[in-house]
């Protein structure tokens, strides 16, 4: 079952994430334990897939908190594509994961100036300003 989540969320397949649920109303919840690489939203907010990440945020807003085993949040991916809608969804869910530092030492904010990402930048600085004054790579 999970594997066909991974899939669906690789596609961007919102039917196949939605029959999936119809089937086992606690896939999603099985992503906020921990135990997985990434969760089906780190998928589609890396891959820009905007009507996927929307329904599983209605469905279990938890997701936007979780971290990969690199630490990165899907906000931290999907501001790594620019994909700015996906971050304008992310920070209505959870705004205070623009403080949220990955293993570099990089928080999102970090992430949209090093790439160059101006209007994720500026979605990210007015969601969160004072993301801005901390330090990356441990105060490097």
């Amino acid at each position: 079952m999970e594997q066909k989540l991974h899939e669906a969320a690789i596609e961007g397949n919102v039917t196949s994430l939605l029959n999936l649920l119809q089937e086992d109303r606690l896939l999603l919840d099985r992503f906020i334990t921990g135990q997985h690489f990434e969760t089906p939203l780190h998928i589609a907010s890396m891959l820009g897939h905007l009507e996927f990440v929307e329904a599983i945020l209605a469905r279990k807003p938890q997701l936007a908190k979780e971290l990969d085993s690199r630490k990165s949040s899907p906000l931290h991916l999907a501001t790594t594509k620019g994909y700015l809608e996906i971050v304008k969804r992310l920070l209505n869910v959870n705004p205070d994961m623009c403080l949220v530092c990955d293993l570099d030492g990089r928080n999102p904010l970090h992430i949209a100036a090093i790439k160059g990402h101006l209007e994720v930048l500026r979605e990210l600085v007015e969601a969160r300003p004072w993301a801005v004054r901390l330090l990356m790579d441990e105060g490097h």
